[in-house]
């Protein structure tokens, strides 16, 4: 199915750190979405000797590369745990290039004529994206199953993962303010399950029926 680059459906994939965005991102890919992904573009954003790569070194210094001169990004991750200054100056360093390089790939998903293109962005609403968006799915975990994953996946004590999901806004607030809500509190399986029958729902909607902050919600 071919679409018009004016009707190409945005929606939104957002959830606090540890909720299990790439999951579900990795889950619509195999059901054929298009799915833009912020972190990828994250790495591209910063790739070594591109201008955000020399304002992140020019600030934090050399001690945040690593032997080949990338960017040590877990490094990185736990300075900005313990420093809200320096969290604030890498967002402000990254996010303007991270966005324009992401409407570039939604041009080009327009122009490809894809009918929907996903968009995974952790802070979606903490940096006030939504409406850019026409509709958004948040990934609801409880906390003690997001702290678990985070320091998993990240090699981070207790402490840090809560302090890193504390930074964040809470997920009663995203939850209202979004249309799908995905609850990820069980089985990797279980997760896959509630992806493929949302998947379907918004296959079957158009413009008009996506509204982000729309009263009207479908929980799973």
């Amino acid at each position: 199915m071919k679409t018009s680059a004016s009707n190409i459906i945005k929606v939104a994939v957002t959830g606090g750190a540890g909720s299990g965005k790439t999951s579900v991102c990795n889950q619509l890919k195999k059901l054929g979405a298009h799915v833009i992904s912020s972190d990828a573009i994250a790495r591209e954003a910063v790739a070594k000797n591109s201008p955000a790569y020399k304002n992140i070194v020019n600030y934090f210094g050399k001690k945040v590369l690593l032997n080949d001169g990338e960017l040590n990004r877990q490094m990185l991750r736990r300075i900005i745990i313990n420093n809200d200054t320096d969290r604030s100056a890498l967002e402000k360093i990254m996010h303007p290039e991270i966005t324009k390089k992401m409407m570039l790939k939604v041009t080009q998903a327009k122009q490809a004529g894809d009918p929907i293109v996903f968009l995974e962005i952790p802070l979606l609403f903490e940096l006030g994206m939504e409406d850019q968006f026409d509709a958004v799915i948040m990934i609801s975990t409880e906390l003690k199953l997001r702290i678990k994953r985070l320091m998993g996946r990240d090699n981070v004590t207790h402490n840090e993962a809560e302090t890193l999901i504390n930074v964040q806004m809470p997920d009663e607030v995203k939850v209202a303010c979004a249309q799908f809500v995905l609850t990820n509190n069980g089985s990797k399986k279980q997760l896959i399950k509630a992806v493929d029958v949302l998947y379907k729902n918004i296959l079957k909607m158009n413009k008009k029926d996506l509204k982000p902050l729309d009263s009207r919600k479908i929980m799973i």
